[in-house]
C-alpha cells in the first residue's frame, strides 16, 4: 500500500521507495528508511499535505511524495 493511501491514525512500516530522486534522498536523511514505523497523524482539508509521525517527531509530506513510499500496515497492538 502507498503511504498516501494510509487511513488517518493508522500505523505502518516503510518497505520501499518507488523513486530515488533528490527529494527521496532527503527523506531518507530525515529518517524515513525501510523498516521505520510511521503513523499518519492527519491530512490537510484538501488531502495535501500529510503529517506523519516517525522516530519521535512529526514530518509533513506532499501527497505526491507519499505516493512513492510503499508501506505495510502494522499489526494492531
Amino acid at each position: 500500500m502507498k503511504l498516501s493511501e494510509l487511513p488517518v491514525g493508522a500505523s505502518a512500516v516503510v518497505r520501499e521507495f518507488l523513486n530515488s530522486g533528490a527529494a527521496f534522498i532527503r527523506l531518507r536523511e530525515m529518517g524515513l528508511l525501510a523498516g521505520t514505523p510511521v503513523t499518519l497523524i492527519r491530512a490537510a482539508p484538501m488531502g495535501d499535505p500529510l503529517e506523519i509521525k516517525l522516530r519521535g517527531y512529526h514530518l509533513t509530506l506532499r501527497k505526491s511524495e507519499a505516493e512513492h513510499v510503499i508501506v505495510e500496515l502494522a499489526a494492531p497492538k
